[in-house]
Formats: structure tokens, sequence, C-alpha cells
């Protein structure tokens, strides 16, 4: 028999991978001699850039980027050395959970440490990068990072515009004469799963800007900042498109790729499964198991485990989801894909001691080995 594996991550208990070795512990119990592939999943939010990193045999830098209020942090991205390939998670050097709340303010905050991540994954032979953009706490249009790359905001001083949304204001030309000359030959893949436009009712700064920190009148201001942002763009791209979907993405870092990068824009789970080339496992498979932490109604909107599963039905193959637990709606799934799917808990135990990763993935192999025990009378 030949399985294929892609679990999510188990958010605070277990890791894509360790969620999968513990589904193969339980298999093994039954089918001991079963050909078993475990691919790592994510669906491009957090945890993305550890879980390709490690599943796919890539390794991990740390160093020290700019935060978003201009403060060093210590972040992290996965290189994957075979294929030049960075995969970094911009909420790693300006993401909102950086910020107290009480701090949080669009004005002052950066994505200045994305773009010396970008730029120290170039320095390291990087030439297609993947990033995760959610999560995060700006609203200046990813200025900060191009910055960071050598354009240039400038006001009609002829100096660099500062950090923030407040820098927008100022904004007056665009420079690229000191780009770092090896960004041209890079291409960037952006796990997007938004769609909202840079400006206007549905715009970066309407929708999201509320919970980084802004009132009805930065709210305002922000949004008209940003279309004039954007009208001084196409002066140097002319395709420079606030409109098109997904550019009002991260405060506007959308619109930053897409303008002044090789960028495609796409949804997560899309990004994952083609990098990890997860249908050659799977369309020489017999069964595909895939689930997360928690199966809801939520789950068909585009989430991994259905990512998985409708990759599997394109090839015909069953597929079985085991998950921490289960709401009621989650049967909505099994039209989606998922022919079957299990809940691991088997007492009832204080959350605390459930999200134990001991305790989940001893509870993963326990669950997984009376799955393959009913299935085994079927197929010895």
């Amino acid at each position: 028999m030949k399985i294929t594996i892609a679990m999510d991550s188990f958010k605070g208990s277990l890791s894509s991978i360790d969620a999968g070795k513990a589904v193969e512990a339980g298999i093994r119990r039954v089918y001991p001699h079963a050909e078993i592939f475990i691919r790592p999943l994510a669906d491009g939010g957090e945890g993305t850039a550890y879980a390709l990193t490690t599943g796919m045999g890539g390794e991990w830098i740390t160093m020290k980027a700019t935060g978003p209020l201009g403060k060093p942090v210590s972040c992290s991205y996965g290189i994957i050395r075979n294929s030049q390939t960075a995969i970094i998670e911009m909420s790693a050097a300006a993401g909102i959970t950086l910020i107290p709340e009480a701090e949080r303010n669009p004005l002052r905050t950066t994505t200045y440490g994305v773009g010396e991540m970008i730029a120290d994954a170039i320095g390291r032979g990087c030439r297609k990068l993947i990033v995760g953009i959610g999560g995060s706490a700006t609203n200046e249009g990813g200025i900060g990072m191009l910055q960071a790359l050598g354009f240039g905001f400038l006001t009609k001083e002829g100096k660099q515009v500062p950090f923030g949304a407040k820098g927008l204001s100022v904004l007056d030309r665009i420079t690229n004469d000191n780009v770092i000359p090896e960004l041209a030959e890079c291409s960037f893949k952006i796990a997007c799963d938004v769609t909202n436009p840079l400006c206007g009712e549905q715009g970066c700064s309407a929708v999201y800007g509320p919970q980084k920190g802004a009132d009805p009148t930065m709210i305002k201001q922000m949004d008209k900042w940003l279309f004039d942002y954007a009208s001084v763009s196409r002066k140097t791209y002319p395709n420079a498109n606030s409109n098109h979907p997904g550019t009002g993405a991260a405060g506007g870092l959308g619109f930053a790729f897409l303008t002044f990068t090789n960028a495609v824009l796409a949804s997560g789970i899309t990004i994952v499964l083609d990098e990890t080339h997860l249908s050659n496992n799977i369309m020489d498979s017999d069964l595909v198991i895939t689930g997360e932490g928690r199966l809801d109604g939520q789950t068909v909107m585009g989430k991994a485990p259905i990512g998985v599963a409708k990759l599997a039905k394109k090839y015909g193959k069953p597929v079985i989801a085991f998950c921490g637990c289960a709401t009621k709606d989650a049967s909505a799934c099994n039209t989606a894909g998922i022919d079957a799917f299990f809940p691991i808990l088997r007492e009832v135990v204080p959350e605390d001691e459930a999200m134990k990763p001991e305790t989940a993935a001893a509870n993963m192999s326990d669950t997984v080995e009376q799955a393959f025990r009913l299935l085994r009378t079927f197929i010895p």
C-alpha cells in the first residue's frame, strides 16, 4: 500500500511534519510495510516558511532586521539551496504581533525589514523567493521594503521619505538608479488570499486599517496617500494597477510586489502544493491523508486540507482527514473532497493537556491505528 500524508500544523501543538510522523506511526502498527510519503503542508499563513523549509530539506537563516517600529528585531527565513529558493514570511519583520496593541500606529510602521530579509536572501544566491504577506502591521504600500532594496522614494527636496504611511504624504518621485542589480534576476511568488484593491471602500486602509491602530481620520488620509502613491508609481511604471485584486494585501505590499518586482500573487495553498510537487506523490498513491487542528465550515474556504483533497480527487484518490476537533458544520468537508474525517481527542481533558505535543501525537497515532484497523478488514 502506498500512502501520501500531507498534514497541516496543529497550531500550538504539532508542526506539519510532526503531525505527519504521528500519522505514520499509527499506520505502521497496522501496515508495517506500507510505502509512506510525508510531505509538508501549510496554507501560506503563519508557519508556512518553517513547514516548507523543514519539509523540503532546507536550512533556517536567522538575522537582525528593522522591525515595524524601526527598532531591530531577530527574524528568520528559510533557504532551499538546490533550487536557490528563499521562503519568507513578512510578519517575521513587520508583523502586527511584534507590536503591543497600545503602540500600533500605521502612520509609523514600516516594511523596511522585509526588504532587508529579501536582500539578505539575494546575497546568499537566492533568485526565487516565496513570500507570505499575512499578518502585517503596516499600511505604507511596501515603500519601506522597496527602500531597503535600493529604490528611492523621495521628497521634493530629494530626501528619502520617512518610515510609515506618513512617508507617503510627502512622496514626490520614485527612482530606481540604486536598486540592487540582482533584483532583476529574481522572481517572486506572493502568498496572498485576499482580493482587496489598494484604495477605496474595499482598500487596505478602510478594511484593515482599524486593526492596525488607525482611526477614521487616519484611514481617510492613508487612502488618499496610497491613491497618490499609485499615481506617482505610474510615472515610472506605467503598468501599475492599484485596482488589481490583492494589491491591498498587507497594507499595499501586494501593490509593491506587482509593480516593482517580477511577482505573481497566488493563494497560499496553491503555492505550497506547487512547490512541494505533491501531485507527484498523490498520483502514485493508493490513499491520501490530510488534516489540521480544527475542521469546520471555514475549512472548505481555501484551507490547506481542502487543497490537498481537491488535488487528490483529480487523480481519483480517496482522502481521509484527522483533526484535533471537528465542528458540526465540518460535514461540508465531505462534499469538498474529504471522504471521511476523524477527531483525535480520545477523552475529555483540559485544553492545555490536549495541546501538549506528546499528548496530541499519541492521540493522533492511536486514532489513526483504529481507522486503519477498520480499513484492514477490507484491504488485508
